[in-house]
């Protein structure tokens, strides 16, 4: 089991060099409700982070599976919803972070600290990693080229929503229902042509009806939503207190307790202990994972059927191999297989017909990023 000495972020050094968006163009802009009141949006303040690439890329933090609420608004910038503050990050030409708060209902100052507890700065991402390269030689190359890689600290409920979306899902069709749900909350404002809103509370997602969520296309997907707002209203002190303290608990029985509400699998689960309840050895297997797994850590299960059984030694091997914080390694593992990336990462990484693969998959659609994540 590796032991982590992890170093604050003030003492990093070295910068990577400055990146580059894995798509050359934002996505469209949705249109919900067009009859909904405007909100006056505060002018644009740019203001630094004082986080470096190194400690988040926005490309491959952002659209890589993790949160399907924000939108890439301009060259390396990306926009969300934390609670109810409306913010935009970017790379500044030198690759730090930098923000710009359109709207909160509270003050600047309680704003970005809910930003910096999203992006989960309380751990040092370098530090991880350079624990994880000194005993993994692939791992210390791939991250020469993936720096910037985080977990995010989501809030529970927002994440366990998206995360019901996700099943047997593709990005496009997610990021619909997820859209939808994301407009029964307050509006917030626009940015770069898209519509924020201020994710709804139980309460309020408790008053749309199974049939609304078919009828917006939710398919099998609306009866476990309704059922896990039902459950979760009914949770000791409300559903959302009972999902943050999960956040104090093993993961085995987090697992567990997850599991108990509609339409959460184990794989579902994982995610939603990994991205929101800090689980850091939460490991989500899915094909794609299995793949990474076979190729990598245990080798001798290749060519097996991926069983629930196998799933827990996947997690297992993972867990021996990087420590308490194996799901953010696995994290980094993930998007270097993800076509996009592939395609970007020098020949070696991969087979020559890998290689190719990869790069022809790109070319026909920038999509085949996500499309990936959720089976």
């Amino acid at each position: 089991m590796l032991s982590l000495n992890l170093r604050p972020l003030s003492v990093m050094s070295k910068r990577q060099r400055p990146i580059q968006s894995p798509t050359s163009t934002p996505p469209t802009p949705q249109t919900h409700n067009p009859k909904r009141p405007k909100t006056i949006l505060k002018p644009t303040k740019w203001v630094p982070l004082n986080l470096t690439q190194s400690e988040l890329s926005l490309p491959l933090t952002f659209p890589t599976g993790q949160t399907f609420r924000w939108r890439q608004t301009g060259p390396l910038q990306y926009t969300g919803v934390v609670g109810s503050h409306l913010v935009s990050l970017r790379h500044l030409e030198n690759g730090d972070v930098s923000y710009c708060l359109h709207h909160t209902t509270t003050s600047e100052t309680n704003a970005k600290l809910a930003l910096l507890d999203f992006l989960n700065v309380g751990i040092s991402l370098a530090g991880i990693w350079e624990v994880f390269s000194a005993s993994d030689s692939r791992f210390a190359e791939l991250a020469s080229y993936l720096g910037g890689a985080r977990v995010l600290r989501q809030d529970p409920v927002e994440c366990l929503i998206q995360f019901l979306c996700s099943s047997n899902n593709n990005i496009q069709r997610i990021t619909k229902m997820v859209d939808f749900v994301s407009s029964l909350g307050n509006h917030l404002g626009s940015v770069g042509g898209f519509e924020f809103h201020e994710f709804p509370s139980l309460e309020r997602l408790s008053m749309v009806s199974e049939k609304e969520f078919r009828e917006s296309g939710f398919g099998y997907r609306a009866k476990y939503i309704t059922g896990t707002v039902k459950a979760l209203q009914l949770k000791p002190g409300g559903g959302a207190e009972w999902l943050l303290s999960l956040r104090k608990t093993e993961l085995e029985e987090v697992i567990e307790a997850l599991s108990t509400l509609p339409g959460v699998g184990p794989k579902v689960a994982a995610c939603i202990a990994l991205f929101s309840l800090d689980q850091h050895h939460a490991i989500p297997v899915d094909t794609h994972v299995w793949q990474i797994a076979t190729r990598y850590l245990i080798p001798e299960l290749a060519g097996a059927r991926l069983t629930p059984k196998l799933c827990g030694r996947v997690a297992e091997a993972f867990v021996s191999k990087y420590g308490k914080y194996a799901g953010w390694a696995q994290t980094l593992l993930f998007i270097a297989e993800l076509p996009s990336q592939k395609a970007l990462l020098p020949a070696h990484f991969w087979n020559a017909k890998e290689s190719k693969a990869a790069k022809k998959k790109d070319r026909k659609s920038h999509t085949a990023v996500d499309t990936s994540i959720v089976d």
